[in-house]
């Protein structure tokens, strides 16, 4: 995977460049009834005091928790010169600090890499985005990679 396709038309500025797109203040009640709609049962997620006696020392928020920040977010646009139909590829999270009551999140987003690839229905771009959290703190609480492609729709 490669960024320095020739053959690939985009607005290669963008790459690496950071844009801030929001700070989330993250409460309680915000990871108890994530945690429920996701259907986790671990106590360091529902319970505050059960979750005083787990090696978090108190309450967290479960791994995916960050996902729901980027879901709508607004990017750049890489003025992508491929295909007729975009999609959404897929997506990765990198917890690295857990995120508690009382933290406020910065996020902010950035091409990481457009490259090509082939399969069964041709040549495909991929545009992958990573997106960071970081606490008041300053620590990574996680990275969350998204990947978009785009193609030819098909005429069969």
């Amino acid at each position: 995977m490669t960024t320095d396709d020739p053959d690939l038309k985009y607005d290669r500025s963008l790459l690496g460049v950071d844009h801030d797109i929001g700070t989330y203040d993250v409460t309680k009640e915000m990871i108890i009834s994530f945690a429920r709609s996701t259907g986790e049962t671990g106590v360091q997620y529902l319970d505050e005091e059960a979750a005083k006696n787990t090696v978090y020392g108190g309450l967290v928020a479960p791994p995916t928790f960050c996902n729901m920040f980027v879901n709508g977010v607004s990017r750049p646009d890489i003025k992508l010169e491929f295909g007729n139909v975009g999609l959404f590829a897929g997506q990765s999270i990198e917890n690295l600090t857990p995120a508690r009551p009382g933290d406020t999140l910065s996020a902010k987003t950035r091409l990481k890499e457009v490259y090509a690839k082939t399969g069964r229905s041709g040549k495909m771009v991929f545009a992958v985005w990573e997106t960071q959290f970081t606490n008041q703190g300053g620590d990574t609480v996680a990275l969350v990679q998204e990947s978009f492609v785009r193609r030819n729709r098909s005429t069969r």
